[in-house]
């Protein structure tokens, strides 16, 4: 039985680690703490365990193995190191920290302390992702000359995300920063080592941060790939492209149809849409749960959180600097 202590409940997605939890056999939540105490005590009270004001003394308790950890993001690596240097295991919302020297930092505490670690990247474990992964490998497309993926809704539009995700402080950005994530793990897993970016971020409602983002990476290869988000579209469905010398995969519409289209396959006449696709990974929690009880394979971790936050960071900076912005960064 795995006991674990919810570090706040300040991202959107908290509430449903914890739904998960609790569905499950193998683990249960003992503790709750939270850096606005009385979202805390309220929470707890609903979970029906404990609320504690100090985070050290959540860290401290024997009843907490691992901890999941749903903070602002600019105390992401206050929050991991701490944990990590009492011993516990760490699931953590994305991204991983805003800049790669408190990614360096956070890598260093976990390897020292010996826990197990995951940063959520839940589109890593869908068929349709894994198969764009796939036929990349297999060679199917020839080289890979551009991908696109696009990953929207419309929060700050239609005004259902929480004020604090507004904030440029604590998010370290808008958009970009966090729903942005999911096409930009995607990209640096599928394209390799990044070459240099360039953003475009407007502000189309009334907020500090930006709500609509567009950023353009170069690989080592000359590759172009191509990562769109925003809190501003109605209905956007997720779109994944990959063009490449031999072939195009493509995931797109409402329904995230399928196609491939290869000289490598049918001798190269027409479309084709996939009839079997690889099984769906366990969800980043089970990885991560499974991990610590069972020595399970955690696909995302350490290594890849950096990358993200390498990928992040030159975002905000090729926006706020209005430049190109190369790889590594200084």
């Amino acid at each position: 039985m795995m006991r674990i202590a919810m570090l706040s409940g300040w991202h959107v997605h908290a509430h449903g680690y914890a739904r998960e939890i609790q569905s499950r056999q193998d683990a249960r939540i003992t503790a709750v703490w939270d850096e606005d105490p009385e979202r805390g005590r309220n929470w707890a009270a609903e979970l029906g365990v404990p609320f504690d004001e100090s985070l050290d003394a959540v860290l401290g308790r024997g009843d907490v193995d691992g901890v999941v950890i749903n903070t602002p993001t600019n105390r992401h690596t206050e929050v991991i190191v701490a944990a990590a240097k009492a011993g516990k295991h760490i699931f953590t919302e994305k991204v991983m920290a805003l800049t790669v020297k408190e990614c360096i930092e956070i890598e260093e505490a976990v390897r020292e302390a010996g826990v197990k670690f995951c940063i959520s990247f839940p589109q890593r474990t869908w068929p349709i992702n894994l198969l764009a992964k796939q036929v990349v490998e297999e060679g199917l497309l020839g080289d890979v000359t551009l991908m696109r993926v696009r990953n929207a809704h419309n929060g700050a539009s239609a005004g259902w995300l929480p004020p604090h995700f507004y904030d440029p402080v604590a998010c370290g950005g808008g958009a970009m920063m966090d729903l942005g994530a999911h096409p930009m793990y995607l990209i640096r897993w599928i394209m390799g080592k990044p070459k240099r970016i360039t953003a475009m971020f407007t502000h189309y409602t009334d907020h500090e941060v930006e709500d609509n983002a567009v950023a353009m990476i170069e690989f080592d290869n000359n590759s172009i790939a191509v990562s769109e988000t925003g809190f501003v579209s109605q209905g956007s469905p997720f779109t994944l492209e990959l063009h490449g010398t031999q072939g195009v995969y493509i995931v797109g519409g409402p329904e995230r149809q399928v196609r491939l289209h290869s000289t490598k396959l049918n001798d190269g006449n027409g479309w084709i849409i996939p009839t079997r696709m690889p099984a769906a990974l366990p969800s980043p929690m089970d990885q991560w749960i499974r991990g610590v009880l069972e020595d399970a394979p955690i696909h995302f971790g350490l290594e890849e959180g950096t990358q993200l936050t390498e990928l992040m960071e030159g975002a905000m900076r090729s926006y706020k600097q209005g430049c190109q912005i190369e790889f590594p960064l200084d």
